[in-house]
């Protein structure tokens, strides 16, 4: 096999590892999402306080399995440069009646079928137009925004 061949084959499987990590936590299979990571994650959410290892990552998802409490996610583009992944994509938060959806630029390392590092980019103010757009949708369902 060529070393083309090999990049190729772990450049699709690296994605792969992301697409399965962010499909199983919009399922809540959170057995799934957590064998995605590994053990010494870095997962930051760029402005907010850096999370480190799986443990804690997943504890974090775990206090949001409620019913009022969602994640979607829609991806428009995945590149990957070896073990590096990027997601270009539209995450949606959903909070009782409050469905936000904004648009969400993602970093991936995955190392051995891990990922070990997690960073999302987003827009604040992005992010509260959706606030806002999610509360006027709550209060009007016919302005609801849907993915």
């Amino acid at each position: 096999m060529t070393e083309q061949s090999t990049n190729v084959s772990t450049d699709v499987d690296n994605a792969h590892t992301v697409e399965v990590f962010l499909t199983a936590l919009q399922a809540k299979d959170l057995d799934t999402a957590g064998a995605q990571l590994d053990a010494d994650l870095v997962y930051e959410n760029v402005g907010f306080p850096t999370i480190r290892g799986r443990a804690r990552t997943m504890k974090l998802f775990r206090g949001m399995l409620r019913p009022s409490l969602g994640f979607e996610v829609k991806f428009h583009r995945i590149a990957v440069n070896g073990a590096s992944v990027l997601t270009e994509r539209t995450d949606v938060l959903v909070v009782g009646p409050v469905r936000m959806q904004f648009w969400v630029c993602g970093v991936f390392e995955v190392h051995n079928g891990r990922i070990t590092l997690w960073r999302d980019y987003f827009d604040m103010f992005d992010f509260t137009k959706a606030l806002a757009r999610g509360i006027v949708g709550a209060v009007v369902p016919a302005l609801r925004p849907r993915l």
